[in-house]
């Protein structure tokens, strides 16, 4: 997989500033505020920073928390998972393996089949819908 390295600036440049503050800053969105928590439709949600496809429609499931969730990534090669000890609290960050660009987190209450919870951002995500 190929990185892809911009200045903060060129960041900046491309993205919204809350989509810069999430994917560059880990920043977090309030929840239920977000485009994404509450779609249906089917389609691939993509990284806004760099385009990679990470989940599918297929995954994702309402976990009630106001952030899109999913129970898998698309390939679990897309996904970088670090250790995140901010607020207090012990999660795993996850961050698109290809820009670097946080996500959210994944968590171990999820449903069958692999009991995670992918918890993201929808301002680190672009969604195509399935044509």
């Amino acid at each position: 997989m190929d990185k892809i390295v911009k200045t903060e600036e060129q960041w900046r440049q491309q993205l919204s500033q809350e989509s810069f503050e999430i994917t560059r800053h880990c920043s977090t969105e309030r929840p239920f505020s977000g485009k994404y928590w509450n779609l249906h439709d089917k389609g691939v949600y993509r990284c806004i920073c760099c385009g990679e496809a990470l989940f599918d429609s297929d995954a994702k499931f309402d976990s009630g928390s106001g952030w899109p969730s999913f129970w898998q990534p698309r390939e679990e090669e897309s996904i970088e998972k670090t250790g995140d000890m901010s607020h207090g609290m012990v999660r795993t960050e996850i961050s698109c393996r290809r820009c670097g660009a946080h996500l959210g987190h994944v968590f171990e209450d999820g449903p069958q089949p692999t009991g995670l919870r992918y918890c993201l951002n929808s301002a680190a995500l672009q969604f195509e819908a399935e044509s």
